[in-house]
């Protein structure tokens, strides 16, 4: 091996030891420091040893104590495995809890308590579902512990017999606890759902329950920050194009005048089809009366002759005149009646 590498691992050696030393005296100082700062003492918080989730039973090989500051303790949370594990009966973690965070009582269920959605139902607050599909539930991108707006879609017939939809924002910042059967926080993998459970108080659940038969829900997913409070309007078609109530009673007069000018058009036509009908019936009388004129014979006239001392013979020829080739057809055009020969029918 040559000089220069035996050298080389020495050097690497000795400042790895060198290292290690440093790290522990600066970590020691810092836990000195820490202590020194607070001045207050240190106690114990119950954290999860590992990952739980929804439903899961709490034991004491999933508990563990860690040194915490007295003057730093979450509200809820338990000092010992004993006190975590206190009353008759198993406790469930009602939300995912990670690894090393504080176990609170408002994360987990009472001594003997299941891991059921009344679990997770705040003081005074109702469990409330709706009917949701692949569109009216965000495509199923919303889980529980999200918060989300109800909107209510309506249509309604207005006092010129119209129909007018509109939406409103039924509720705001309602809290969702279940998307169908599943009410676990941790659940992060979209999902189209039938159903979602809402979190709500008694007249808001009575306003879900009528709302769902007088129109369709559907829901708007809140930014998770945002809060209470904001300012909705109602929305109709007319915001749709930009045009206000003026504009559209404007067009629809416009329309009722078109209507009422074509109304009375067609009535003109069948006026004027029913004067050219009569016309015709009147042609066809009168044709008919021709035919049965063309039919009598004329009386042959006998001229008497004078007193003769000669009597005379006369031969008298009856020759049948020729019927008329034409008849002439009067029309009357308003009130201007005009004349027209038309070829006499057989």
């Amino acid at each position: 091996m040559r000089a220069n590498t035996l050298i080389m691992i020495v050097l690497a050696g000795v400042f790895g030891v060198l290292a290690v030393v440093l790290a522990n005296i600066w970590l020691a100082n810092q836990r000195t420091a820490m202590a020194a700062s607070n001045g207050a003492q240190i106690s114990t918080v119950v954290v999860a040893a590992m990952p739980l989730k929804f439903g899961d039973t709490l034991g004491a090989d999933k508990l563990r104590e860690i040194p915490w500051p007295a003057g730093a303790i979450p509200a809820g949370a338990f000092k010992t495995t004993k006190d975590a594990m206190a009353g008759n009966g198993t406790r469930q973690a009602l939300q995912a809890i990670s690894a090393n965070e504080p176990v609170l009582a408002s994360k987990i269920t009472g001594p003997g308590q299941r891991a059921t959605l009344s679990a997770v139902l705040g003081e005074g607050m109702k469990a409330v579902s709706i009917r949701v599909n692949d569109v009216l539930g965000v495509a199923g991108f919303v889980f529980p512990g999200d918060r989300v707006d109800i909107l209510l879609t309506r249509t309604e017939r207005g006092d010129d017999g119209a129909d007018k939809s509109f939406v409103d924002v039924l509720l705001q910042s309602m809290k969702v606890l279940a998307v169908d059967q599943v009410a676990d926080v941790s659940k992060d993998n979209p999902t189209v759902v039938k159903s979602v459970t809402l979190e709500a108080s008694t007249k808001d659940a009575q306003k879900l329950t009528l709302a769902a038969g007088a129109g369709q829900l559907s829901l708007a997913l809140r930014q998770a920050a945002a809060g209470k409070g904001e300012t909705t309007e109602r929305v109709t078609l007319s915001d749709l194009t930009g045009e206000t109530p003026d504009d559209v009673a404007k067009r629809q007069a416009e329309l009722d005048k078109q209507a009422a000018a074509d109304a009375a058009a067609a009535a003109e036509r069948q006026r004027a089809d029913d004067k050219i009908a009569g016309l015709e019936k009147a042609v066809d009388r009168v044709g008919s009366q021709l035919d049965e004129l063309s039919k009598v014979k004329p009386v042959p006239a006998v001229v008497t002759a004078p007193a003769s001392k000669e009597v005379v013979k006369e031969v008298i020829k009856y020759v049948e005149p020729a019927p008329p080739k034409n008849v002439t057809v009067g029309v009357f055009r308003g009130v201007k009646l005009e004349s027209y020969d038309v070829p006499r029918q057989p």
